[in-house]
């Protein structure tokens, strides 16, 4: 080397081809993250590159885990007003613009994951190499916090890409993988991990000409065109989100419909659009979101003993996708039923899951492996996890238990995903109740990232943090419990489905219930969440809860009579809904009709209520705990920043104001809870 240079974040090296390598390294942190200290550096450093320029820049990462990661979110919640939002974006943006300014070639070379400023900064250089595995991921996931790519992402994305290509990463922020990649021209070579540097020396010695998009995708942004496009990209992205509930998609196509991805007024534009979007209260709840996610990840930590095996017993819906989703995370798993006949289905989704999510046939294979059937429940014996998912009932539970302790080995723990039943109850008759915990996975579980980890006085500190460390194994979302009836999922969400069970029964139309949650902003109308989880698993596990609380049994003979006619919703083909194809069959134009009075109020304040509940009762320990729960347990509106959140942002006052006056028409079931006076304006540790 000829020379070097070394910053807090950033290495620089001129070799003795006069080629300057600059290696992010933030200190302190296991991945790279463009924090404004992280940009000023690189500003630095580009203005002693510029002048003389070297033959060519390659930029590089020197995290084992990735490129650089994006921005650095905590930065955005220090935004006040749309200014500030603005000067933090601009001043990014002159950064790569000085990068994509030099008078030389320059190279990204990328492993691992390069993801929203990461992605802008590969873009805002010349050419790009990446290590071809399994790791790589490049995308633009800023949609997902209500905002869009803002250093130059909107515009040079589709420069590169053309508008289709470009569109489909900004709106669905999902990253793209594998030979897409290729395809695409994001990257212009797929290289070994070892030729990398290579590959990038090559790119600076003997320049090919940049990617380009082909004529036909260029044309698509000529001004007489982009209105046709535009209506066709609205549309879309209209079938998922609502404008008002999510600004940031038709912010990007309004971007581009208005200048086309052409000239410096497309980049003012976008720093101007994102500016406006930091201040929505959608932005900043999703990146509230983003932060409770961090948190909960942050939970995991080490298990107290090695952990290889689990053993599942229950081939169920639940227990099955358990076991598949622990083979695929690498465990070796026995999955034990009464016979096999209740188990070969269970192999068959698990096969279609390996297939979805791996690929490539011998990884498919390998996981296909790590996953055996166990009639005699043999595998118990070596499982460092068994995992209890048979049906809702104490009795049965307890039987299982007597049979299974005995032949565990010691330092398992025994997990049960029981879904309302308090773990004292369960532990009553085991030997050592100290290894019992819950663990509670949400439906369908390769969907959902919550697991509730429920804990009693008598569950041993080593037990939960073996099964929050496995959880984290798992990549699932670990929520720590105290155990109480329902948890808190599942308590919230029982008087959310019951009340709308209340409505229907007092002739307001099914379709209409659903629409007016789903103006509010949750994923499903709580009529077809209930025929989804299944009415006769909704009236059991209501019951078990009331009863637990000691509340009067909810008088839904609507729901009762289902039941007994063995309509029990999507697994039986009819419940609330007949249901074709995995489909509702709903009304043609029912949801076109406007909500019934207080309708919404009525199903959403009555689950907020149960929330402060939960915070009164302690069931987590603080109220974002309550409202990341709900959020991923649940998809509860995420634009909202959770139930608690949405009540401060209502104001308090205001919702216990409202509960009062629903409790006058429609019952003592909307009595407010007395938590209400812990549910401060920060919304953390509860001050009791």
């Amino acid at each position: 080397m000829n020379g070097s240079e070394t910053g807090s974040a950033w290495r620089l090296e001129r070799d003795s081809d006069d080629i300057v390598w600059l290696t992010a390294d933030k200190p302190g942190t296991s991945t790279n993250v463009l924090s404004s200290a992280v940009l000023g550096e690189l500003d630095a450093l580009l203005d002693r590159i510029a002048s003389p320029p070297p033959r060519g820049v390659v930029v590089l990462s020197a995290k084992k885990s990735g490129f650089v990661a994006g921005a650095d979110i905590k930065e955005f919640t220090g935004i006040t007003s749309s200014e500030s939002g603005y000067r933090l974006i601009h001043a990014g943006q002159q950064v790569f613009d000085r990068l994509e300014a030099l008078p030389c070639p320059t190279v990204a070379a990328i492993q691992g994951f390069a993801l929203g400023g990461g992605l802008e900064l590969a873009l805002a250089c010349r050419y790009r190499v990446a290590v071809g595995d399994d790791r790589l991921a490049l995308g633009f996931p800023e949609v997902q916090l209500g905002i869009h790519p803002g250093f130059g992402g909107t515009v040079r994305s589709v420069r590169l890409l053309g508008v289709r290509a470009a569109m489909d990463m900004m709106l669905t922020g999902k990253a793209v993988r594998g030979e897409k990649i290729l395809r695409l021209g994001l990257v212009d070579r797929l290289v070994p991990e070892s030729e990398l540097r290579a590959a990038a020396r090559q790119m600076i010695l003997a320049p090919p000409p940049p990617h380009r998009p082909r004529f036909a995708e260029r044309a698509l942004s000529w001004p007489l065109v982009r209105p046709i496009v535009q209506r066709s990209l609205v549309a879309r992205v209209a079938q998922k989100a609502r404008r008002e509930h999510y600004p940031a998609p038709y912010a990007i196509i309004d971007l581009w419909s208005r200048y086309g991805a052409r000239a410096a007024v497309a980049f003012e534009a976008e720093a101007r659009s994102i500016a406006r979007l930091f201040t929505t209260e959608t932005a900043r709840n999703l990146i509230r979101v983003f932060l409770l996610q961090d948190r909960l990840k942050a939970i995991g930590g080490q298990a107290s003993v090695p952990l290889e095996r689990v053993h599942v017993v229950g081939a169920g819906v639940m227990g099955g996708d358990i076991a598949a989703w622990s083979a695929l995370r690498g465990f070796k798993v026995t999955l034990q039923d009464r016979d096999l006949k209740y188990i070969e289905p269970a192999l068959g989704r698990a096969r279609e899951l390996f297939e979805k999510r791996l690929r490539d046939p011998a990884k498919v294979n390998e996981a296909a492996a790590r996953l055996t059937a166990d009639v005699a429940g043999d595998g118990a014996a070596q499982a460092d996890v068994v995992i209890e998912a048979i049906y809702e009932s104490l009795d049965a539970k307890r039987e299982l238990y007597a049979a299974l302790e005995p032949r565990m080995k010691p330092g398992a723990i025994l997990a049960t995903n029981t879904s309302s039943i308090v773990l004292e109850s369960l532990a009553e008759h085991l030997t050592d109740p100290r290894r019992l915990v819950g663990l509670h996975f949400f439906n369908p579980v390769p969907q959902l990232p919550l697991v509730e980890i429920i804990h009693c006085a008598a569950t041993d500190p080593a037990t939960l943090q073996t099964a929050t460390a496995f959880t984290r194994r798992l990549d699932k979302l670990p929520v720590p419990c105290r155990s109480a009836p329902g948890f808190i999922v599942n308590r919230v969400l029982m008087p959310y489905l019951q009340e709308a069970m209340y409505a229907a029964q007092q002739g307001v139309p099914l379709a209409q219930i659903d629409e007016a949650a789903v103006a509010f902003g949750m994923p499903m109308g709580p009529i077809e969440l209930a025929d989804v989880v299944g009415l006769d698993v909704c009236a059991n596990v209501g019951e078990i809860i009331a009863t637990e609380l000691g509340r009067p049994i909810p008088n839904l003979t609507r729901l009762r009579e289902n039941v007994a006619l063995g309509k029990l919703g999507r697994k039986s083909g009819a419940g609330f809904y007949l249901w074709k194809d995995g489909k509702p069959v709903k009304p043609a134009g029912a949801s076109m009709e406007p909500p019934a009075p207080d309708l919404i109020d009525r199903l959403i304040l009555v689950l907020v209520n149960e929330c402060a509940a939960c915070l009164r009762e302690r069931i987590a320990d603080d109220a974002d705990l309550i409202d990341a729960a709900v959020i991923f347990g649940t998809g509860f509106a995420p634009f909202r920043g959770g139930p608690l959140a949405y009540a401060r942002s209502r104001g308090v006052a205001a919702v216990v104001e409202r509960l009062e006056d629903l409790a006058g028409r429609y019952g003592a079931r909307f009595q407010p809870d007395s938590g209400w006076a812990l549910v401060t304006a920060g919304g953390g540790d509860p001050k009791p």
